[in-house]
């Protein structure tokens, strides 16, 4: 078999220390899993890790993670990580193989053309302002749980913009039960895990069903209506590829399963942790309001102000360097594959983790600071530093969504209201798919 060779600069490779028998390095990525990947790139350039019966490998260095992911022709989605969390979004964008990769993609792209955004943007405003209107002064929030409520309004008011079955979409109990299973299952690999009749599987399961359920009858709905709604389920009921053929019925619902997953988890969490690093740092946070009073004087921001908005972007940019939704991504190699000039075999799974890169000091000077006016000098970082939302050919169609939504969100509510986490313990991520902080309460005060 030939043997695919990225350029012949030379990397260290190494295996990672603490393995257990019979379960490798499992226990650790289980149990501090965000301390244990950022760690990795202290023993190497390429880490090899052992969970359970599989090895895998995790490239450490920025060069590399860009020839690996750039160069996608000796490798494909996939591998143990991926295949034990697909089952909710299917063959979703995210999850599917190489071939109808490519097909969907090229199919999808209009979804997300900047000529729709505005329309969106619109939309998102609307939520915000009716998600929000609510809040009084003085009240006390869980902000995971209330960020959530507003990302999936967005969400579904993009996805489902003219139906009144969106408000019917199943509850955050229902979508945090799909998102916390297949996060179990991306932590825990190991075969026949996921099979098992433990409460968190058999309400995965449920939960799966419930929003394949929903998501079914609505694009019947629409079919049956055959109206282009100016949403994104009217984009996908109407793709078609190179020799006319559009997506199938299964084709469009496991890609409204994987815009609805992704739409509100990564947002939902960019947020909750852009209001505790404001709150840790009150500076940046008094010039965010300055700039908020300046170009909004109250109102909702609007797609037309995010020119007028640098400070609000940088905050975001900033949050998703320390909080990637998105920190650790999988590739299948197609064929024996030298890293680095390490020979990889055909079949190996290669981890790249954002969470790691973004905590390099020799890309990201004191990497754990939080620091928005780091991007006035880095606007356009080195390929292969910065990734939040993946990178290469499967890198994610919607970031600009995901970024003009969390801009107008905290334009918003900043505009309006100080968010102050309660004292105590530090905010921690939960492990799981996405970097999501733990639950964790604040006062609303009305500025």
């Amino acid at each position: 078999m030939p043997i695919h060779s990225f350029p012949t600069t030379r990397f260290t490779a190494a295996t990672a220390p603490g393995g257990l028998p019979l379960l490798g390095h499992a226990p650790a990525l289980l149990r501090r899993p965000f301390d244990f990947v950022a760690g990795l790139a202290a023993h190497g350039d390429l880490v090899r890790l052992r969970l359970g019966p599989l090895d895998a490998y995790v490239a450490c260095h920025p060069e590399l993670v860009r020839r690996l992911l750039d160069e996608d022709h000796a490798h494909d989605g996939g591998g143990p990580v991926p295949d034990s969390a697909r089952e909710a979004p299917g063959d979703g964008l995210a999850a599917c193989p190489a071939t109808a990769h490519r097909r969907r993609q090229r199919m999808l792209q209009p979804a997300f053309h900047r000529d729709r955004l505005p329309g969106y943007a619109a939309m998102t405003a609307e939520e915000i302002a009716g998600t929000t209107a609510p809040w009084r002064d003085g009240d006390v929030i869980d902000v995971p749980a209330a960020m959530y409520r507003l990302t999936t309004a967005v969400t579904a008011r993009c996805l489902f913009a003219a139906h009144d079955r969106a408000g019917a979409l199943p509850g955050q109990a229902s979508m945090d039960a799909i998102v916390r299973g297949a996060g179990r299952r991306v932590m825990m690999p190991l075969p026949g895990a996921d099979r098992l009749p433990t409460p968190g599987n058999r309400r995965y399961r449920r939960a799966r069903q419930d929003l394949r359920d929903v998501t079914g009858r609505l694009i019947a709905d629409y079919r049956a209506a055959g109206t282009d709604h100016h949403d994104l389920l009217s984009v996908l009921l109407g793709a078609v590829d190179e020799d006319g053929q559009g997506l199938s019925d299964a084709e469009i619902h496991d890609q409204v399963v994987t815009f609805l997953l992704a739409g509100t988890e990564t947002t939902a969490a960019t947020l909750s942790w852009a209001w505790t690093l404001l709150a840790a740092n009150p500076a940046v946070r008094e010039r965010l309001h300055a700039e908020l009073d300046t170009v909004l004087d109250g109102r909702p921001a609007r797609h037309e102000d995010l020119p007028a908005l640098p400070l609000t972007a940088r905050i975001v940019s900033e949050t998703l360097r320390l909080y990637p939704p998105v920190w650790l991504l999988s590739r299948t190699l197609t064929a024996d594959t030298r890293l680095g000039g390490h020979r990889v075999p055909a079949g190996a799974t290669v981890l790249v983790s954002p969470y790691l890169l973004h905590r390099r000091a020799d890309v990201f000077p004191c990497p754990g600071r939080f620091d928005p006016d780091r991007w006035l000098t880095t606007a356009r970082p080195a390929a292969g530093t910065y990734a939040p939302f993946g990178l290469g050919a499967r890198s994610c169609l919607g970031d600009t969504f995901g970024t003009t939504e969390a801009v107008l969100a905290i334009a918003t509510i900043a505009a309006r209201w100080t968010i102050t986490p309660a004292p105590g313990r530090p905010v921690r991520p939960v492990r799981g798919l996405s970097l999501s902080p733990r639950p964790f309460t604040a006062t609303l005060t009305r500025r």
